[in-house]
């Protein structure tokens, strides 16, 4: 199957986008074939597909359960393949195409559908774009470990799950790219966990592991000569 496609670029996060106005193109794309799309040695490259759809024609194929005031849908895919609510970098690269194909008028705030509810983007004069990405759930904490190590997380809602986790040092962390340890009870799809250490008055650092992209894809086996 050929695809038209563009690559974006937000924040350090890449993405491949799929062009599928009318959702007649690229049909279900499974999780093997997202994989192999964002797999950075023999696919395209990237942390996760975003199909550019019209919410209405979401809504036909099965993807979006309401459609509201937003005229387009994001659906996102992680680079393993999973299926996830939205992603707060994904989709203000999804603004800019939008924007520079002439879809949406940039001049207004633009909302998005995704599967974690409807987010506004604003572009600035100054060329950038923000997302509202709404008020932060805090649903309770949590455990999350690594190796040996373990700490209590709080556990957040932003669309999709998050878990903060206070550390003495980032290094605690690890390498990051197995998932860090955590209750699939309170996770069942998985978690974005975030290590955090304070700096200072108005000032951490952190380290995050984003789940369905933190681990690299395996280079593909080489046929012996």
């Amino acid at each position: 199957m050929s695809y038209s496609f563009l690559l974006g670029h937000g924040t350090e996060n890449d993405f491949v986008l799929l062009p599928d106005h009318d959702g007649t193109v690229h049909g279900a794309l499974s999780p093997s074939r997202v994989a192999a799309l964002c797999d950075r040695r023999a696919g395209i490259g990237g942390d996760g597909v975003m199909r550019v759809i019209r919410a209405r024609a979401a809504r036909e194929l099965g993807l979006l359960e309401v459609v509201g005031e937003a005229e387009w849908f994001m659906d996102y895919r992680n680079s393993d393949g999973s299926v996830s609510e939205m992603c707060g970098n994904g989709v203000r690269v999804f603004g800019r195409h939008l924007a520079d194909a002439g879809l949406v008028d940039p001049t207004a705030p633009v909302p998005v559908a995704t599967r974690g509810g409807t987010k506004v983007l604003t572009f600035e004069d100054d060329g950038s774009i923000t997302v509202d990405m709404g008020t932060p759930i805090v649903l309770g904490d949590s455990v999350v470990t690594v190796g040996h190590l373990g700490w209590s997380a709080r556990h957040i809602d932003m669309g999709n799950p998050h878990a903060v986790a206070f550390v003495d040092s980032l290094d605690d962390a690890g390498t990051l790219l197995e998932p860090p340890g955590h209750d699939p009870v309170v996770y069942p799809h998985g978690v974005n966990v975030e290590f955090v250490v304070d700096r200072g008055e108005r000032h951490v650092a952190l380290r995050v592991h984003e789940r369905g992209s933190g681990r690299p894809v395996p280079a593909a086996p080489v046929p012996a000569r």
